[in-house]
């Protein structure tokens, strides 16, 4: 027996298809956070920090997606305000998740 149908034996056995998945899912529900509502203090650090900001800064953000709080830091290529969003090289953030808000550069 050649060494990679040897190993094929020691693989795992799903008996119930679908389970781990599920098992993810239901792990990933009970990880969710609620969303954090601003101060005002915080709320007015955060409209501040979006006056200054213009296309092309670095910009770290804290942001709420899908139950948890993510970090992302790249250059600003789009800051839309009559659409309330932030456009952050690939990722696209709505300002009513944004958390916190950095200029890097």
């Amino acid at each position: 027996m050649n060494r990679a149908d040897r190993a094929k034996q020691f693989l795992p056995f799903d008996a119930l298809k679908g389970l781990q998945e599920e098992l993810r899912d239901k792990e990933e529900k009970h990880m969710r956070v609620e969303k954090r509502e601003l101060s005002e203090e915080t709320a007015d650090i955060l409209s501040s920090t979006l006056n200054k900001l213009d296309k092309g800064k670095t910009v770290e953000v804290e942001y709420y997606k899908n139950g948890r709080y993510l970090c992302k830091r790249g250059k600003l290529i789009e800051k839309n305000i009559p659409y309330q969003y932030l456009v952050i090289g690939d990722l696209k953030v709505y300002l009513d998740d944004l958390y916190e808000l950095k200029i890097i550069d």
